[in-house]
Parts: structure tokens; sequence; C-alpha cells
């Protein structure tokens, strides 16, 4: 399979056109539907619905197009690298985070080198944790800053002194609102908005108990636009304490409670044990290093 082909896909999949994808391509329609043809037989099935007026994915061709964006955005990100192998410091440094406070301190302690070397670019990549350990595995991400209680097995990582506390974004005309903080007894009866990853945070689940269940009504990935959710009335959401501006203008009928007993998760920069980073990346995480070893809660380790 080549990238010369995998580019012509991706065209026709944006176009959802053959026609006017050749034209972009400088290809003629047969040369790009031969093309194709020979890639879903690579494949061994069929990519796309031929209509008379557009061309649509199939399933297997939908899955193909985002294994194929992720090729491509790793041969670029290749190129890019070699490309600047025999230049001054250069290059893109790609970050996962999902949200947490903790993000503050990683962009304070980068800071100064980017501002340093400017031809380093850094990417941030918005997503949960199991998707940035996803993308550290397929090469995608250098580096990830992960909200858990304890650090993955087979990363090297720096631990953050900052720490996240979980609790209940909730409405002000609540009941539970009026409550200092929220007891596990509290949720029996509770619509519940929580993270798809939920079920994957033992921190919660020893909070729980063994005999409670929630009542999820709505999962999310990133919290931002489930708190609207919240504010219709729809339920109240698990998350992190800082991570919305409750009682202000922007958000003036919320509230947040934290639970009871306390529960934190820590945050840990990692990357992967054995991958060969850029040198725009190591300076970065040099300058991790240097900065939270100064914090003394911060620990480089391999695991």
């Amino acid at each position: 399979m080549e990238f010369r082909v995998i580019r012509y896909f991706l065209a026709v999949a944006r176009e959802e056109n053959i026609t006017k994808a050749a034209e972009k391509l400088h290809l003629t329609q047969p040369t790009l539907s031969r093309q194709l043809r020979e890639l879903e037989e690579e494949l061994g099935t069929e990519l796309f619905v031929r209509g008379k007026r557009r061309t649509t994915l199939t399933e297997a061709g939908i899955l193909f197009k985002t294994r194929a964006e992720e090729i491509m955005s790793l041969e670029e990100r290749t190129r890019n690298e070699f490309a600047h192998l025999g230049e001054a410091v250069a290059g893109d440094v790609y970050i996962g985070c999902g949200e947490t406070e903790a993000m503050r301190d990683v962009i304070k302690a980068l800071a100064p080198v980017l501002r340093q070397y400017t031809d380093v670019h850094i990417h941030l990549v918005s997503g949960n944790g199991e998707q940035s350990l996803d993308y550290l595995e397929r090469g995608l991400l250098d580096f990830a800053l992960l909200c858990r209680s304890i650090p993955p097995e087979n990363y090297c990582y720096i631990q953050l002194p900052y720490r996240d506390t979980w609790g209940l974004l909730l409405r002000k005309d609540n009941p539970l609102a009026d409550k200092p903080g929220i007891r596990a007894v509290d949720l029996k009866k509770e619509p519940l908005i929580a993270s798809a990853q939920l079920q994957s945070k033992n921190e919660i689940q020893r909070w729980m108990g063994d005999s409670m269940s929630l009542h999820v009504t709505a999962t999310y990935n990133l919290a931002y636009n489930a708190a609207f959710l919240v504010e219709q009335g729809m339920g109240s959401m698990i998350t992190y304490d800082g991570l919305f501006h409750c009682g202000t203008d922007y958000r003036p009928n919320l509230v947040f409670r934290p639970f009871i007993p306390a529960i934190h998760s820590g945050n840990f920069f990692v990357w992967k044990k054995e991958h060969t980073l850029s040198r725009a990346a190591e300076i970065l995480k040099k300058r991790m290093e240097e900065c939270f070893k100064k914090c003394l809660k911060g620990m480089i380790i391999e695991r």
C-alpha cells in the first residue's frame, strides 16, 4: 500500500465525488477509479458506495479513513523530523491532555523553552486518558498528561505536584447544593452525567462501595460541553474541581461540591519507555524533569 494511493482515497472521501477528486489530484477519472479498485482488492473489501451523484464511504471505508488519516499524520511528522535533523532545534511536539488545572503547570514549565526555541511548535491534542495512551502507542503523540491515581505501566513518567479533586457539578436549585460535600449515599437516586471512562476510575469505585451503583443518564468525553446538560437540569456531573467558573456571569446557576471523604487523582506526564524522541521533544522532556525535580514531589520513574 503506497502513501500516494492513501492520499487518493482521502481525496475521494473528502470530495464525495471521484471526478472532482481526480481534477484536484490532476489525474484522469479512469486512472483514479482503477487505483481505488486496486486498493479495495488489496484490503479485501469495498470502501465506497458509488452512487450517480455521490460516492460515500462504506462501514469499512469509515474505519479505513480513520487509519489513513493516522498514517498520513505520522508520515508528515516523520518527514518534518528528518527535514530538521541537520538544523537548529526545530520541529513539532504533540502532547495529549485531558481537562485538568495541572496543564497550567506543564505550560508554565515549557514556556521559557518554547520562547527560546522559536522553531519548536507544540500541538495539544485534547482527549481522555484512554485516547491519549492509544495515541502514544500508535506514535501519534510524544507525551501525554494523564489524570489518575497511579501511573500506567511500561511508561516513563514525571509525577506533577498538582492533584485533582473529584466532586459533583450541579445546579444551585438542586437540594444537594445545600450540602458542604457529597457522600456516596447522596448519589443513590441522582441522575448523573459521567465520564465515558469512569468505570476504569478505581478511586471512584472504592469511594462508592461494592453495593452502590450509579444512575448514569449521559456520558461525556470532555467535560466542557457536558456542563450544558447540567445547566438544563438533565443531571449532575461527576468531574474535577476547578474546571468551571461556578457562580460567575458565565456559569451563574452552577456550583461544585467535593466528595466526602475526599477523592484525589494524581497527574502524570508520560512518554513511551522505548520510544526515540525527536531533539525538540527531548529538550521539552529535560525541561519538565528539571522543573519538577525542584518541586520535590515530582518523580522521574520507569515502570
